[in-house]
This record gives C-alpha cells, structure tokens and sequence, in this order.
C-alpha cells in the first residue's frame, strides 16, 4: 500500500518522491514514466499521471534534461545576412512554420544566424555542443557544407531545399525548381514570347542553378536562344539592378522569368520605368507566391512553392529522427511546383 505523501511546506512545490509514494511506485519509476522513458507499465503509468495530476508536479527542467538528454529545443539555422533574413518574406514563412509545429510539441526555437566566416564557425561549435537536440536548415551555399558537417556530427537535422554538397548524407525537403521554372518559362511561350531573359537566383545555391537549368530546358524545347542571363542575390535590389544590365544589353527583350518575387517586384520597378508595357511589351513570370506578387503592379504571374507545408515537412522529419534517438537518414520529399496565372504574363 502506498504511503500518503507529507504536506508540502507552504510555498515549497511537490517532489518527485511525494509523486512516487502517492503513485506506489518506486522513485526511477516515477522518473521515468513522467519524462517518457521506457520500460513503464501502462498501470504504473496511469498511477504516476494521477499523481502528478492530483499533487499538481512540475518536473525540473534541468533535471529532466539530465535523464532525456534532451534540451527541448531546435535550431533553424540560416547562412544569410541579418538584413535579408529579417525583410524577406521567404524567412517570415519559414519561421512561422517551423514554429507552428514546434510549439505544438511544446518545443523552444532557437534562431542561429551563420554568415560565413567567424559567424559560421561560433554556430558550429554551437551545434557540436549539443545546445540543441536538432537542426533545420535553410537557404544555404554551396561554400557552407553544413550538410556534411551535420552529418559527421551525427546532429539530427533536415534541411529546407537541396543541399548542394552532401545531399546523400542528410533529409531533406525541397520542391522541383528546375521543373518550377520550366513551367513559368513555357507560359512565356505559349504567350508568344520569343526573346525570353531571366534573372536566375545566385549560382551557389541549388535553387539558383536548377531554375536557371529549367528556363534553359524550356528554351532548347522550343529553339529559342538562352543567352540573356543576368544573375541577382533574391533580393528587390538585386532583382532591379540585374533588370538594368539585362535591359541594356538584350533591349528586344518581350518576356522575363525571373528567379523570385522579389527580383521580379525589382524588375518590374525598372521595366516601367523604361517606359515598357507590361505584359504588352514584356511578360514577367516569378517564382515563390509568398505574397510579393499580389502587391506588384501589375500583379505577378508566378510559380507557387509551398514554403509553408515544405518548413512543416522539415521538421516532423527532424523531429522523428529526434524521438527515434538516431542519426540523419538521406530522406528526401519534393513537392511539385504550380503556376499561379495573374496580369503580368
């Protein structure tokens, strides 16, 4: 028979030993029914969980961490300028997300900022300290090699779009880019266009190179040339600056995919500015539907990937790595691209 638990001092909160008495249970039973260990039978499980219930237990945070080995928390890492990362409504989508599931589970986020060089190097040895229990990471560079990092490390983690390096070593969630531009590029040519440029997506991203390769499929299919390239950063600024050199140079230009929004918001600002027509004188196709392309003038015919269900995809795949206690499998899911049809093309 179980022994009743003391009164508590006033003020003093209930102990994992009253929990136990209260429950007939021995202590390490009590422990690890209440932080998720095995070897628990339902009934003592029932009995721990009327317990804390009855005493109203909180467990000790450190002191579960001691027995889980758990901190609670997942970093969503980011190889990008503060400046971007806070201003791009690419970001916003993707914190929100990652969060919506996490706070489900009653998890903590951890933001970790990791430009290269010194900034890199601290998250890193962050990352190798076990701060976290595991890591989603997104927008990264070919020179970053987080995959491979993660890996060896044996770091639960996923990442949001194809890693460059090291994608066979790591899970992770992407949608079809090159297959995404090919679509907004054919919607160029079924209107008529027959000088088609792009402003593709930095070189050292895999998003960047599989649009630029998807506009070029398009292209080939229906022999048009593929010389009027000009690259941007997935920036507004970028986007008008890369709209300038590409008008000057090729100035017969009658339609433009554009790797982003947001370059495309730029370009659009930089066409009407030269006096052309849009879609009369040159349709604009973009790629993200994240918001931007309802605001553009005109509105932004562009290539729909779901940031939201892909950052969610993201972290239920760490988070079974996580409670599986295992290191990153080489999963991948790609979610198809769809073109969302508005007045700029």
């Amino acid at each position: 028979m179980s022994r009743p638990p003391r009164n508590p001092a006033p003020g003093q909160p209930p102990t994992l030993d009253e929990v136990a008495r209260l429950a007939g249970v021995s202590r390490a039973t009590a422990s690890r029914a209440i932080n998720g260990g095995n070897r628990v039978s339902p009934t003592a499980q029932a009995a721990v969980a009327a317990a804390v219930e009855s005493l109203g237990y909180s467990p000790n945070p450190a002191a579960r961490s001691l027995v889980t080995r758990r901190t609670d928390s997942v970093a969503l890492v980011v190889p990008e300028p503060d400046e971007r990362v806070f201003s791009d409504p690419f970001f916003v989508h993707m914190v929100r997300s990652v969060n919506r599931v996490l706070a489900a589970r009653d998890l903590q986020l951890v933001l970790l900022l990791a430009r290269p060089g010194e900034e890199e190097r601290r998250v890193l040895r962050y990352l190798s300290n076990r701060h976290i229990d595991g890591a989603i990471v997104v927008s990264h560079h070919s020179g970053d090699r987080l995959a491979e990092h993660l890996a060896a490390l044996g770091l639960p983690c996923a990442f949001v779009g194809r890693p460059w390096t090291g994608a066979d070593t790591v899970p992770y969630v992407d949608t079809d880019n090159a297959a995404g531009a090919k679509l907004g590029t054919e919607r160029l040519i079924d209107r008529g266009c027959r000088r088609i440029g792009t402003i593709a997506g930095p070189p050292d991203m895999a998003a960047g190179a599989d649009r630029l390769d998807g506009w070029r499929a398009a292209l080939h299919e229906a022999g048009i040339p593929d010389d009027a390239v000009e690259h941007g950063d997935f920036t507004e600024i970028g986007g008008a600056a890369a709209a300038r050199t590409l008008l000057e140079r090729v100035p017969d230009l009658d339609g433009l995919f554009v790797a982003s929004d947001l370059m495309a918001a730029g370009a659009l600002d930089v066409l009407a500015a030269a006096g052309r027509r849009i879609p009369d004188d040159i349709a604009v196709v973009g790629y993200d539907d994240l918001g931007v392309a309802d605001r553009t003038s005109p509105p932004l015919t562009t290539v729909r990937q779901p940031i939201g269900e892909m950052a969610e995809q993201a972290t239920r795949m760490l988070l079974d790595q996580i409670e599986d206690g295992g290191a990153p499998r080489a999963i991948r899911v790609i979610f198809p691209p769809k073109l969302v049809q508005r007045d700029s093309a």
